[in-house]
C-alpha cells in the first residue's frame, strides 16, 4: 500500500522524543501508511507541525503560489497516478482559498484529502479575534464535500485518515476534510497508528447480473455509455464491448476508458446528437459509472425521454443514488464498475457478435457509420480542434493535456484528443471552474514525469492561475503552457449576442503571455494563427518545449 516502507514509518516514530510525537505526526504518519507520496500546499503559521514530518516520512512537499492551485494540482496528480491528492493548508484564508478546488473534486467524483489546522478546542465560534479565525470551517466544508470532520484528539485525527481511504475504496469517491485544532495538532499523541483501511471484495448480487447478461446476450444493437466511474475497469469494459460488438461512447471524465483508436470507440462525444440518437435506437443500453449529466449532454439526452419507448437500460454504479438519475433504468447493479463488468462478462458466455475489426457489415461498420453521423454534428476541422491535434502529433500519442473551462477545451481538446487511456485529458466538465488547467498540468507532470504534459487553455482561464507558472519554473518542469488568446471571455460574449446584450466586461486586456513567461523564468514563445506557417511553428514549439530545461509559455493569438 505504501511506497514508503512500513518499517521505516515505525522507525521514524520511535526515533522521536515526546515533544515531536504530536497530532501532526499522527496525521502525516497515517497518510504515509496509506501510500501518500506528495502533498500540495503552502506552509503557514498554524500548519508547521504537519510540515515537520513530511520529508522524513517520504512525502514530497510541493508549494504552489495559491492554495486553489494546490487543490487543482492534487487533482491532476490523482488522475495520472490513481493516488488520492493530499492538500495541506493553514487555517482561515489558506483553507478557504482551497475550497473551490475541493468542491471541483466533489462535482467530478474524485478523491482528495484536505487537511488543515483549526481554532483550539473550546474556542469554536467565539469570535475571539485570533489569527485566521473562522466561524465554522468544518461546518462550511461539510456542506460542500463528502464530509468534514473536526477531530478532538490526535488519535481521532489518525483514524480520520484511515476512514478517508476506506471511503475512497468503498463508495463513490470524493474529497474529505480533516480539521485538527491547534492544541491537538501541537499536543501529544500517545497511541499507536491505527490499522490501515482494508477493503473487502465488492459483492455483486447474482440476480441482476443474470438478468443483465440475458438482455445483453439477446441484444442485436447494444450500446455502451461510460463515465468517470468506469475508469478503473478499462480492461473489463473493452472485453464486454468486444464480446457484444457494442459501440462505446464516453463522457469527458470517462474519456479514454476504451482507447479512442479502437474500432468500437465513439470517443468522448455524448453531447453530439448522433450519439444521443444512437442511444435511443439501441435495443439495450449499458450505462457504467455516469450520472448522464447535462454538463456532458448540453441540453440533450441519452436514452428515451420519459413516456417514450426506448432501449432497455442496464446501470452499473457504486452509488445507489445514481441508479435512476437522468434516465430510468431496468436492471441495476450497485457495485463498482470493475466488479460489475467482471460478473456480467462471466455470465455472457460466447456471443455471435462479429470481431470489432470486421468491416463487412458487423460491429465495426456500425460504429464507423455512427462516427460518420457524428461528423455532421461537430466540425473537427475547426481551428480549436486543430490546435489539439497539432500538439498531440508533436508530443506523441501518450501526451497528457490539461484543459480548462475554455472554448479550446470543450470545443477542441475534448473531441480532438485521441486518448489511448484514462487520464490523458484533465478536465472538470461538471464544476466548470476557471483556473484549473495550469496547476493540474503541474500535478500531472509530478505524478508522471516520464510523460509529455501540456496545458491548453484560453486567455481568460490562464489569468485565473497565471502565478502557477512560477511553480513550474521553480520545479524545473518541462510543461507546455499553451494560452489560446481570443481576447477575453468569447463564449460569454457570444451568449450576450444571442440575448441582444451589449458586450459588458468580456473584451479584456491581456498581457503578452510569452513575455510574461520569460519574466517568470520560463521559455516564452509568441505565435499568431494569422501567420502563414503557424501550424508548422506550433509543432516545432511543442517539440522544443517538451524537451526543454523548464516550462514554456506559448501565447497563440487567434
Amino acid at each position: 500500500m505504501s511506497a514508503f516502507p512500513q518499517g521505516r514509518i515505525r522507525e521514524y516514530i520511535d526515533s522521536l522524543g515526546p515533544a515531536q510525537r504530536t497530532g501532526g505526526l499522527a496525521v502525516i504518519a497515517a497518510l504515509a501508511r496509506h501510500g501518500a507520496q506528495m502533498a500540495f500546499g503552502i506552509p503557514g503559521t498554524h500548519n508547521l507541525e504537519f510540515y515537520r514530518h513530511l520529508e522524513p516520512l517520504g512525502i514530497r512537499a510541493v508549494t504552489p503560489r495559491h492554495e486553489q492551485g494546490a487543490g487543482y494540482a492534487a487533482d491532476g496528480y490523482y488522475q495520472v497516478t490513481g493516488r488520492p491528492g493530499v492538500v495541506i493548508t493553514t487555517s482561515g484564508p489558506g483553507l478557504t482559498n482551497a475550497i473551490t478546488a475541493a468542491a471541483t473534486a466533489y462535482a467530478e467524483s474524485r478523491p482528495m484529502v484536505l487537511v488543515s489546522p483549526g481554532m483550539p478546542l473550546g474556542t469554536e465560534g467565539q469570535d475571539m479575534g485570533q489569527l485566521h479565525e473562522t466561524k465554522d470551517s468544518s461546518g462550511a466544508l461539510s456542506r460542500l464535500l463528502v464530509w468534514s470532520r473536526r477531530v478532538r484528539t490526535a488519535e481521532a485525527a489518525a483514524q480520520a485518515v484511515v476512514d478517508a481511504f476506506e471511503e475512497f475504496g468503498r463508495k463513490r469517491p470524493g474529497p474529505v476534510h480533516i480539521e485538527v485544532p491547534l492544541d491537538v495538532l501541537e499536543g501529544p499523541w500517545l497511541s499507536e497508528l491505527p490499522e490501515p483501511a482494508v477493503l473487502p471484495e465488492p459483492v455483486v448480487a447474482p440476480a441482476p447480473v443474470a438478468e443483465a447478461a440475458d438482455l445483453l446476450r439477446a441484444a442485436r444493437t447494444p450500446m455502451i455509455v461510460a463515465g468517470g466511474g468506469a475508469r478503473g475497469a478499462a480492461a473489463e469494459l473493452r472485453a464486454v464491448a468486444e464480446r457484444l460488438g457494442a459501440p462505446v461512447a464516453t463522457t469527458a471524465n470517462g474519456k479514454g476508458v476504451l482507447p479512442e483508436d479502437h474500432p468500437l470507440s465513439l470517443g468522448a462525444n455524448v453531447r453530439l446528437a448522433a450519439v444521443q440518437d444512437a442511444s435511443r435506437e439501441a435495443d439495450v443500453l449499458l450505462v457504467i459509472g455516469s450520472e448522464l449529466a447535462d454538463s456532458d449532454l448540453w441540453g440533450g439526452r441519452i436514452g428515451a425521454h420519459p413516456g417514450q419507448s426506448g432501449p432497455r437500460v442496464i446501470r452499473i454504479d457504486i452509488d445507489p443514488d445514481q441508479m435512476h438519475k437522468n434516465l430510468r433504468s431496468d436492471v441495476l447493479l450497485c457495485t463498482d464498475a470493475q466488479a460489475g463488468l467482471r460478473a456480467v462478462l462471466s455470465q455472457l458466455g460466447e456471443t455471435t457478435a462479429q470481431s470489432p475489426s470486421d468491416d463487412a457489415g458487423g460491429p465495426a461498420e456500425r460504429a464507423a457509420s455512427l462516427r460518420q453521423r457524428m461528423a455532421g454534428d461537430f466540425d473537427l476541422d475547426g481551428i480549436l480542434p486543430e490546435i489539439t491535434r497539432i500538439v498531440q502529433d508533436a508530443a506523441g500519442d501518450d501526451v497528457i493535456i490539461a484543459g480548462d473551462s475554455s472554448q479550446v477545451t470543450y470545443d477542441g481538446t475534448v473531441h480532438a484528443l485521441v486518448a489511448r487511456g484514462c487520464g490523458q485529458l484533465l478536465y472538470m466538465p461538471g464544476y466548470a471552474t476557471l483556473g484549473y488547467g495550469l496547476p493540474a498540468a503541474i500535478g500531472a507532470k509530478l505524478g508522471a514525469p516520464e510523460r509529455p504534459v501540456a496545458a491548453i487553455v484560453g486567455d481568460g482561464a490562464a489569468m485565473f492561475a497565471v502565478q502557477e507558472i512560477m511553480t513550474a519554473v521553480e520545479l524545473e518542469l518541462p510543461v507546455l503552457f499553451l494560452v489560446v488568446d481570443n481576447g477575453g471571455y468569447k463564449e460569454i460574449e457570444a451568449q450576450m449576442d444571442e440575448r441582444d446584450i451589449p458586450h459588458i466586461g468580456v473584451r479584456l486586456r491581456r498581457p503578452d503571455f510569452a513575455a510574461l513567461g520569460t519574466a517568470m523564468g520560463a521559455h516564452g514563445v509568441a505565435l499568431s494563427a494569422t501567420a502563414p506557417q503557424w501550424r508548422e511553428q506550433l509543432g516545432t514549439a511543442v517539440r522544443e518545449a517538451l524537451t526543454a530545461d523548464g516550462p514554456t509559455v506559448l501565447g497563440l493569438t487567434l
